[in-house]
């Protein structure tokens, strides 16, 4: 097929790519849990937060600049996937590959992990698009010899690690792929070191960021791994790599085996030791599963050419399976990859075909529920929100004057700021994740209008230091992740409340400090 035809297919997949998911999710799920908090960020533009670098937040900014409407939100990950295809297209036509290869690294987007990673607004991808973006500028230096991918390279890291620190263990596995093949001749080339520089320059802002506050990063990856991280399993991680890329998983393993020993693909003999290392690595820091992600687009692109070039002239039927495959497996895993059906219905779709066997109904509490944690965290926002408004609505106005809205997590704080406005609701606070860096230095507190995930709140002893304490709602939704959290309307705190309640959040900053 012509060029100019090759181009048109390209742009018509990429198109697609950037709208299917659009198509897809059931409208009765709103933002995800992180999504509010990265949204927050938007709201307090700085060089970095403590759990990523700034990069997001700026996408953010002007998510909320152009509405906070669900479209703009979604638009940046839908907008990145598309590119991230359109790389993994470039590395597919500078190997030879035609338009059955371009299809079929298509295919590979849609079908898997990678349909939900680009319909959620969390840095992961653009960290899966930054690992693609460094990689096709080695493998084009590779190609060409020319220095200028190099210099590419060192300002894709640098933009990378602005948008997650993970970009450092592909750097360096890329770099220890390198060493262990004949492109190490590369390490004898100045521009290697112009690119690194180059990538430190535009990383150090965030870096005297993280310096001058003690690196808060550290405290909330210590966090994460004391609440998610020390319950995963190597076993289970390994198996996942198969699993969140199931449909056109055997295009990513053709293509880590013909990077791995083909001879014809010998200058890329690099790529097959980056996909060890980063495997390695995150096994050995207990990574979550798809903190691999980033990795499978490039042998995608590798093992989709391959697959075209083996059946251009012998096995021309296979072409047929290695679409009716993934097809066929979509009917049972876009539903797992996006929530397209409404939470009652998924849950049954779920349990008639036994889907917690594939683990993904598993939570943090490591118990099995009847949605995805993803998708639980998509409901029941704008519910605690409406029922925070309508128990502000029942404070007069010198009660109003003198209220602080309080919020136990970063998802709850950032789904009532969110829907604050259409409920009439002030600013709310928390003390959970960056949410900390934004309270307030001195705050007085009269009274309190508290929504909290603890269910036993109420026999906490502070509830003492105000003259009443009264419980007005609780969120219901029976799918929700925060099903059961209260709100609760405390009334005339007195002094030692205040006390107490300053010296807690100035315990906890310094808790950060410490850990850090």
């Amino acid at each position: 097929m012509k060029t100019d035809n090759r181009v048109l297919f390209l742009y018509l997949f990429a198109i697609l790519k950037f709208a299917f998911p659009f198509f897809l999710q059931n409208s009765i799920y709103e933002p995800h849990r992180d999504e509010f908090l990265y949204l927050s960020e938007g709201h307090h533009m700085a060089l970095g937060f403590m759990e990523v670098p700034p990069l997001l937040s700026v996408f953010a900014w002007f998510t909320n600049l152009f509405g906070d409407s669900m479209f703009w939100l979604k638009f940046w990950p839908s907008f990145f996937g598309a590119l991230t295809y359109i790389l993994m297209r470039k590395i597919i036509l500078s190997l030879g590959g035609r338009t059955f290869a371009l299809f079929l690294a298509f295919l590979s987007l849609i079908f898997g992990a990678y349909l939900r990673v680009h319909f959620l607004f969390q840095p992961n991808f653009l960290e899966i698009f930054f690992w693609t973006l460094i990689a096709y500028h080695i493998i084009r230096y590779v190609q060409t010899g020319k220095n200028k991918w190099l210099l590419f390279a060192g300002v894709s890291v640098g933009l990378g690690m602005l948008s997650k620190y993970s970009v450092a263990f592909f750097v360096v596995s890329i770099l220890i792929g390198l060493s262990l093949t004949k492109q190490r001749k590369i390490f004898r080339n100045r521009y290697l070191y112009y690119s690194l520089l180059i990538a430190f320059i535009l990383f150090l802002p965030n870096l005297i960021w993280q310096y001058t506050r003690h690196f808060p990063v550290v405290f909330h990856m210590k966090e994460l791994e004391r609440t998610q991280l020390q319950y995963l399993s190597p076993v289970r991680f390994l198996i996942d790599q198969l699993i969140m890329n199931f449909p056109c998983v055997f295009i990513w393993l053709a293509g880590l085996w013909f990077v791995s020993f083909s001879h014809r693909s010998r200058p890329y003999r690099f790529l097959g030791w980056v996909y060890v290392v980063v495997i390695g690595l995150l096994l050995i820091g207990s990574g979550k599963n798809y903190y691999a992600l980033g990795v499978y687009p490039v042998l995608f692109a590798f093992g989709a050419y391959r697959l075209e070039q083996l059946t251009a002239e012998r096995f021309a039927v296979a072409r047929y399976l290695f679409v009716i495959i993934p097809l066929s497996l979509s009917y049972w895993l876009i539903p797992i990859a996006l929530p397209i059906f409404k939470p009652d219905k998924l849950a049954a779709f779920y349990k008639e075909r036994h889907v917690e066997k594939l683990g993904v109904l598993k939570w943090e509490d490591q118990k099995n529920h009847p949605l995805p944690q993803d998708f639980s965290d998509m409901l029941g926002w704008e519910e605690m929100a409406k029922k925070m408004g309508a128990a502000y609505a029942t404070l007069d106005s010198n009660e109003k004057k003198h209220t602080v809205l309080f919020c136990d997590n970063y998802g709850i704080a950032g789904a009532v700021n969110f829907y604050g406005k259409k409920y009439g609701l002030p600013e709310a606070y928390s003390d959970n994740a960056s949410f900390l860096y934004w309270m307030p230095d001195h705050m007085h507190i009269d009274n309190l209008l508290l929504l909290t995930d603890d269910e036993l709140e109420m026999q906490h002893p502070f509830i003492k230091d105000f003259v009443s304490a009264v419980v007005t709602d609780s969120i219901t939704n029976p799918y929700a992740r925060e099903r059961g959290d209260l709100i609760i309307i405390l009334k005339g705190a007195n002094e030692s409340f205040n006390q107490m309640f300053k010296q807690k959040i100035e315990k906890k900053k310094v808790t950060v400090r410490e850990l850090e």
